[in-house]
């Protein structure tokens, strides 16, 4: 099972989970540096350790319900579930931001937000999918040393990357041509056309409800994931956990370990059994190894 049957034999991504979640928390407002106000959703809990948790592309926050309730539930942690910029119901301009390192300067601003809210609260950084690969990306920025550590569920670590399958198992439609051209550009500071569209998303018409966001623009997608996967991992001086499905449809299961471990070497790794990749987030076993691992890295 996993990586190791043929791309072919794939099913691809089992979006239903994705409309199964419905009881979640109400949205809250956060203020960014540019005096946006943005949405996030709050399970609290009687827990010295705050888990800012990040959505995967082309959704929001509210699939990862079950888990952040499971974890608050537990008092391992309280978690914070943002809608990223561009994302969610009523976003301001839906799958675009107003510059590259516009999703990690909003997460420092949610660091910052809950570390006021709850003195002294140790912050864990995590993410799934495209979230985990922001969560990353954070990790080798300025902003990385605002975390006391990651957790990396089935991350998208770059299109390049050993772990990831071809078109992230089939759903996403990145347009090749499109981000080549803009990157030549970016790297010579013309960065005038990095509003156009740079990747589509495949969702099946029976889980839209109008808060998907099929599209993103060159600076989203492109802020949106690692800048460079070898780089960002060993930044990371704080403990790490990363977890994958073994029926992962996005990514190589047996790659993750490897590919988090040559750069970053004291990285914790498990691959879950009977797991897919949007089954991640809400699989029981996902919040027992996120629970047990707060607990073991805590002060």
């Amino acid at each position: 099972m996993g990586a190791e049957r043929e791309e072919d034999d794939l099913a691809g991504l089992r979006f239903e989970t994705l409309g199964a979640v419905t009881e979640v928390p109400d949205l809250e407002l956060y203020s960014a540096r540019d005096g946006a106000t943005l949405p996030v959703r709050h399970y609290p809990a009687e827990s010295d350790t705050t888990l800012v948790l990040i959505h995967g592309s082309g959704y929001h926050s509210r699939y990862l319900g079950p888990l952040a309730a499971s974890l608050a539930k537990r008092g391992a942690a309280r978690v914070y579930t943002p809608d990223l910029r561009g994302h969610g119901s009523a976003p301001e301009r839906r799958g675009d931001i107003d510059y590259v390192d516009q999703l990690e300067d909003d997460l420092a601003d949610l660091a910052m937000h809950v570390g006021q809210r709850h003195p002294g609260t140790r912050v864990v950084i995590g993410g799934h999918s495209s979230g985990g690969g922001l969560a990353l990306r954070f990790a080798g920025s300025p902003h990385g040393e605002l975390a006391d550590g990651y957790v990396l569920l089935a991350p998208f670590l770059g299109h390049d990357a050993p772990t990831t399958r071809p078109a992230s198992g089939g759903w996403a439609r990145p347009r090749v041509p499109v981000i080549v051209a803009l990157s030549i550009l970016n790297g010579f500071g013309i960065t005038a056309l990095n509003g156009s569209t740079a990747i589509t998303f495949d969702m099946p018409e029976a889980v839209r409800d109008g808060t998907e966001t099929l599209a993103y623009s060159f600076r989203l997608n492109t802020g949106y994931a690692p800048r460079d996967h070898a780089k960002d991992l060993a930044a990371v001086r704080v403990p790490l956990l990363g977890l994958i499905g073994a029926d992962d449809e996005a990514f190589y299961p047996d790659k993750l370990g490897p590919t988090l471990t040559a750069h970053a070497a004291h990285a914790q790794i498990a691959v879950l059994t009977g797991v897919g990749h949007l089954d991640l987030p809400a699989a029981p076993e996902t919040a027992e190894r996120i629970a047990s691992w707060l607990a073991a890295h805590g002060r």
